[in-house]
């Protein structure tokens, strides 16, 4: 109970307090309320008021009502104007669109905004006497815009014709002449025979064109007053401007994106120069030569300008080169007949260094093709046509390996043969565009080492680093690298003679560019062999890794560490796989793997966790020093001369056998002479390891102050430690 008594009390004192707390929040909450009720009380007041006031005024409002009616009406007749004129807009609006297209003679366009009005706006508003006025006149509308869009359509097609005509011829002689180049004349007569055939093919071809505008050119065929004066319209609806306006001067949206479908259609049409050319020779005041050159000036600037920026657009080299052909045939057909191209010439020398660009990133995708699905081993062959067909790939002779019976390998994979015949493939295709460019031998030679270039030393340059710098990449296949960029830089001749026999200029001519595959195979080579470097120490350094040395051994074991002597053996099987390597590579990577090993060793002995280091254990790292010596005197590589190898752990070998003889009076004693046993000996590794040991024997000999022995050793210790620390101090001072 009074536990009880005293937990009431705590209640109430809790209470009290709670109530306390939100005492004033209550007598605020009082206050507003009254607070409320006043002006709810005066609010009561008002709407009394308001009441009375609306009863006196009743009769007043309903004599404007009136009034209020008649605005509201006003109102919803402005809204209904609105929303007849909102209808009746656009009507007008399209009306103005088409007469504008009729004046600009669009008829195409007129045509479809045409029906639009019709079956679309017109409807709407039928019922207004000004729409039933154009609802009248559409059909004779309709049928005036098809007539002229048939009629443009029909001039158009007897252009393209007529273009296309042109330069069918064209390219006939242009083929003629392919087929004859480089073959020699036999007869003077021979020739003559030639340049009256060449004569007959263009009269020939300027009869069809005459042909094909037979309806247009007849009455030229007899020039005098009458015909300028009768047949002049039919001039105009020939007239270049009509072609320059849809071709040159409002280039269409879609020619974003050039089509080989766009190029035939277009060219020809703009070959209808000719029929300007025909007027002005067949006709007498209508053209004359001024006016011809000032609209093929026009008309030239303005198609080299759309065809430069549309051109940009092209990443198919295939493209490219279709519309280079046309260029080529447009210009070749337009010159015939007396018209300028050299500016179209020189704008074919500049889509050549875009040409040279698609083709780059076209081979780049070849060449990552072909490093990525190689097995990168050696081509087994099993019968002599499978030799024969690699040879004739790939320019290789080896009298050994002919030899040899099957089944035998090439030392190079499959990439060696894949790669050189890709770049003779961008060779010649590099020697498609400068085709029928009227550039000379010496100038298409300098293209295409220029291009071939390019796709040595950076395109199949950047693939090689990309496969060698995979983090995947083994030492199998790192070592397959180095053979093939071997095999690859010698070809580099032969890409040379196969330049030469294309373009007939002599290696040795003034200002050749000479081909820098050699540099680029050498590059790939070093950085395959410092791959071959890093991989290998990275290897060593996974085996030291499962280093379990029990430095406080008070005896060795009988034999090496484990994990060395599964270090020696991957090392023994790795430079077996060398063999197909350069002498010089093997070597270095083998001496490399050697230098690294017996350093990761030392600072194994020297790490700073490895405070305390028994004799026994040391003898037992000896063990593992002679186990690597073994291997360095056993010849894993071929090359080495006497026991230069074995040099890679003389510092190992000093260190050990200083410790392991206590042979500290010798050391002192000869320190500095060149002559000294323990040359390669730092004494300050040497401090630091004669530390490691003398902890071991002060805490592991707890009585050894009381035995003679071992307080000689000890002070042995400590005098050669402070002489040690001499040798320091006069070495840094």
């Amino acid at each position: 109970m009074e536990k009880l008594e005293a937990r009431i009390r705590n209640h109430d004192r809790e209470i009290e307090k709670m109530c306390n707390f939100h005492y004033q929040g209550f007598v605020d909450s009082i206050t507003e309320l009254l607070k409320v009720r006043g002006e709810a009380q005066k609010l009561k007041n008002q709407v009394t008021d308001t009441n009375r006031k609306l009863q006196n005024e009743g009769k007043e409002v309903s004599d404007g009502s009136s009034l209020g009616i008649a605005c509201r009406l006003q109102q919803r007749n402005i809204s209904a104007t609105v929303d007849k004129l909102t209808l009746c807009l656009p009507v007008l609006e399209m009306y103005s669109k088409l007469r504008e297209q009729m004046k600009s003679k669009r008829h195409y366009p007129a045509l479809k905004t045409l029906e639009h009005l019709e079956h679309t706006f017109l409807p709407q508003v039928s019922h207004y006497r000004f729409c039933k006025v154009m609802v009248d006149n559409i059909p004779r509308l309709d049928r005036n815009e098809r007539r002229k869009e048939r009629k443009a359509r029909r001039d158009r097609n007897e252009r393209r014709k007529a273009g296309e005509t042109e330069m069918k011829g064209g390219e006939q002689e242009r083929q003629m002449k392919g087929g004859k180049k480089g073959q020699e004349r036999e007869t003077e007569m021979k020739g003559e025979k030639q340049e009256r055939q060449k004569g007959k093919e263009r009269q020939k071809r300027k009869q069809e064109i005459s042909h094909v505008f037979h309806g247009f050119f007849s009455p030229f065929q007899v020039p005098g007053a009458q015909d300028l004066v009768d047949f002049s319209p039919v001039y105009r609806c020939l007239h270049i401007y009509s072609v320059l306006e849809q071709l040159c001067c409002h280039p269409q949206s879609t020619l974003a994106r050039i089509t080989p479908r766009f190029l035939r259609e277009k060219f020809p049409q703009i070959v209808f120069f000719v029929v300007e050319d025909h007027i002005l020779h067949t006709t007498q005041g209508l053209v004359n030569r001024a006016y011809i050159d000032e609209l093929w000036e026009m008309a030239l600037s303005k198609t080299i300008a759309a065809l430069r920026t549309h051109s940009s657009y092209c990443s198919d080299p295939s493209l490219v080169l279709d519309l280079k052909n046309l260029i080529v045939l447009f210009a070749d057909t337009l010159q015939g007949y007396g018209f300028p191209v050299n500016q179209l010439f020189d704008m074919l020398l500049e889509i050549q260094d875009q040409y040279s660009e698609t083709l780059l990133k076209k081979w780049a995708g070849v060449f990552r093709n072909i490093l990525d699905s190689d097995n990168y081993s050696p081509i087994p062959v099993s019968n002599d046509d499978v030799y024969r067909k690699i040879v004739g790939q790939f320019p290789f002779q080896d009298a050994e390996l002919e030899k040899q019976p099957f089944p035998k390998k090439f030392p190079f994979s499959e990439f060696v043969p894949k790669v050189y015949g890709q770049i003779k493939e961008f060779i010649y295709a590099c020697l498609k565009f400068s085709e029928d460019l009227h550039l000379s031998s010496t100038e298409v030679d300098d293209m295409i080492r220029k291009s071939t270039n390019l796709l040595l030393t950076r395109t199949l340059s950047n693939c090689l680093q990309n496969v060698i710098k995979r983090k995947n990449v083994g030492l199998t296949e790192l070592v397959q690298i180095i053979i093939n960029t071997t095999h690859l830089e010698k070809s580099c001749k032969f890409l040379e003679e196969f330049i030469t026999n294309i373009t007939n200029v002599l290696p040795e001519t003034v200002h050749t560019t000479k081909l820098y595959g050699t540099t680029t195979f050498k590059d790939a080579r070093h950085a395959a062999e410092e791959e071959i470097y890093t991989n290998l120490n990275q290897k060593i350094d996974q085996f030291l890794q499962l280093a379990d040395y029990d430095w406080m051994a008070p005896e060795p074991g009988s034999r090496a560490s484990e994990y060395l002597v599964d270090l020696i053996g991957f090392l023994r099987s790795t430079f077996a796989v060398f063999t197909h390597l350069p002498g010089k590579v093997a070597q270095t990577a083998c001496m490399s793997a050697c230098k690294h090993l017996s350093t990761s060793l030392l600072q194994l002995l020297l790490e700073a966790e490895v405070r305390q280091l028994t004799l026994g254990a040391l003898h037992q790292f000896n063990l593992d020093v002679e186990e690597c010596e073994q291997f360095a005197r056993s010849g894993p590589v071929p090359g080495f001369q006497g026991d230069t190898l074995q040099l890679a752990f003389i510092d190992l070998r000093q260190l050990l056998d200083l410790f392991i003889q206590w042979d500290w009076s010798t050391y002192l004693a000869d320190y500095g002479q060149p002559t000294c046993k323990y040359l390669r000996v730092n004494p300050t590794t040497a401090l630091i390891l004669l530390e490691k040991m003398r902890d071991t024997s002060r805490k592991n000999n707890v009585f050894a102050q009381f035995r003679k022995n071992e307080r000689d050793k000890q002070k042995l210790i400590d005098t050669v430690a402070k002489q040690l620390r001499g040798l320091i101090n006069s070495h840094h001072s």
